[in-house]
C-alpha cells in the first residue's frame, strides 16, 4: 500500500456526498438538542430527590407554600397531566412508544430549525418527552410531585411536563410572531 492511499483527496473521495435527505444539523438545532439534554437531567435528578432524599412516597405530600404549593406524591400512569390513564403494561409500553417516537419526530424537525424560539420550543418538549420515557421504562409509571392545587391547579406534575406544557405554548407564540412570506 502505498503513501498516497492515505492521501487527503483519496480519503475525501470515498466520503459519501450530503444527500437531500440529510441536511446539516443548524447550530440552532444542537441549541436544542443540548436544551433537552439539559431538561432531562434537571428532571431526572428532581424526580431522584423527591424519591430517594425527601423520601415522598412514603410521606405523600409536603406543605413548601402552605395553602398555595405542596410537593405530592402521585404514580402516573397516564400522559402529561394523568390524562389517558389506565390501560396496564399495553398502556405502559404504548405510551413509551409514543414518548419515543414523538423525541424522534422532534429531534428530525428541529435539526433544520433557524429561529431561536422553535429551538427553545423543540429543545423543551423533546427534553420532556425524554424525561417522562424514562421514568415509564424504568419505574413503570411517571414521577409526577409538583402540585399548586391551592392555586385552583387541579394536576400535579413534574419538570418533564412543564418543559411539554412550556414548549407548545413557545411553538404557539413563535407561530404568531413568525415573519410571513410575502404574496405576490
Amino acid at each position: 500500500m502505498s503513501s498516497s492511499d492515505h492521501s487527503p483527496s483519496t480519503q475525501a473521495e470515498t466520503r459519501s456526498p450530503p444527500t437531500p435527505d440529510s441536511p446539516p444539523v443548524t447550530r440552532l438545532a444542537l441549541f436544542a438538542y443540548a436544551l433537552a439534554a439539559a431538561w432531562v437531567g434537571v428532571d431526572q435528578v428532581s424526580k431522584a430527590w423527591v424519591l430517594g432524599g425527601l423520601r415522598l412516597p412514603e410521606r405523600g405530600s409536603v406543605a413548601v407554600v402552605p395553602g398555595l404549593f405542596n410537593l405530592t406524591m402521585v404514580w402516573n400512569r397516564g400522559v402529561s397531566y394523568g390524562l389517558m390513564h389506565g390501560g396496564g403494561e399495553v398502556g405502559r409500553w404504548g405510551l413509551s412508544l409514543f414518548s419515543a417516537a414523538v423525541a424522534i419526530g422532534i429531534a428530525w424537525w428541529a435539526r433544520r430549525v433557524t429561529r431561536p424560539l422553535p429551538a427553545v420550543a423543540l429543545g423543551l418538549v423533546m427534553g420532556g418527552a425524554v424525561g417522562n420515557l424514562i421514568d415509564r421504562v424504568r419505574l413503570g409509571a411517571v414521577v409526577d410531585f409538583l402540585d399548586f392545587s391551592g392555586a385552583h391547579f387541579p394536576w400535579v406534575f413534574n419538570v418533564a411536563d412543564s418543559g411539554i406544557s412550556i414548549g407548545v405554548a413557545v411553538l404557539l407564540l413563535d407561530s404568531l410572531l413568525a415573519p410571513r412570506p410575502a404574496t405576490a
